[in-house]
């Protein structure tokens, strides 16, 4: 269960984040949601691929760390073995809320999962200083949330482009390991490679104007992390 309250020094002066990586933080996971904006770093070390929200059936696009659940390839006994860390997980356990204001408007507010467990009184960075102002730690923080929301913004007119041309495919995977075990990976969705090439140039210069040309070609780029995430697997045999 979490618990997002809205982050004040009032009430949370005494907090700090653990920074480290591992699964003892919460990061055994096989995904996370990631947006366009971010794909050009994500898809130098991730398979970039796209699933649905079970309760809305939106698309979504994902950064794979694993080929079953609760398995993250990029962990080790150092922490998080990969160039680029996705901003979903460096900014855990921060999300942007919303707080009603005057004339039915809301504006963003930091919120912090007290029951997340970076959460500690003892251990990690500060949020705040003895003059109860933001640390440094909290400003880059705050800073990776406002890059987030302008990259989920920015997700939903890339989603809406992808579904009116048509240019996601569902696909599963088989990979057998070598010690002869099979994995499957079944429930994601990639870019249509022929759909793609069949758009014709007034399309293109759309999709390119409003930056979503190359977040495409850098998921389908992508594809050749699966590689590297087979032979970490491997690895672990």
């Amino acid at each position: 269960m979490s618990n997002p309250q809205i982050l004040s020094p009032v009430n949370h002066s005494n907090l700090k984040v653990i920074t480290d990586f591992g699964s003892h933080v919460g990061d055994n996971i096989q995904f996370v949601s990631t947006f366009a904006l971010e794909f050009r770093n994500i898809q130098s070390s991730y398979p970039i691929f796209f699933t649905k929200n079970s309760e809305t059936g939106e698309f979504y696009p994902i950064a794979l760390f694993g080929f079953e659940a609760n398995e993250n390839l990029f962990l080790n006994d150092s922490g998080w073995d990969a160039s680029y860390i996705p901003m979903m997980i460096k900014r855990q356990p921060f999300t942007i809320g919303y707080q009603g204001e005057t004339d039915n408007k809301t504006k963003p507010v930091v919120t912090v999962d007290l029951e997340s467990p970076r959460i500690s009184e003892t251990l990690g960075e500060a949020l705040f200083d003895d003059k109860d102002q933001p640390s440094l730690f909290l400003k880059k923080i705050i800073s990776q949330l406002e890059a987030l929301h302008k990259g989920y913004e920015h997700n939903r007119g890339f989603i809406e482009a992808l579904t009116k041309y048509d240019l996601l495919e569902s696909f599963s995977l088989e990979i057998t390991l070598n010690d002869g075990s099979l994995n499957q990976l079944n429930g994601f969705y990639t870019i249509n490679e022929d759909k793609l090439l069949d758009l014709d140039g007034a399309t293109l210069a759309d999709l390119n104007e409003r930056e979503y040309l190359q977040p495409i070609y850098m998921s389908i780029a992508s594809y050749s992390r699966i590689k590297p995430l087979i032979d970490k697997k491997n690895n672990l045999i």
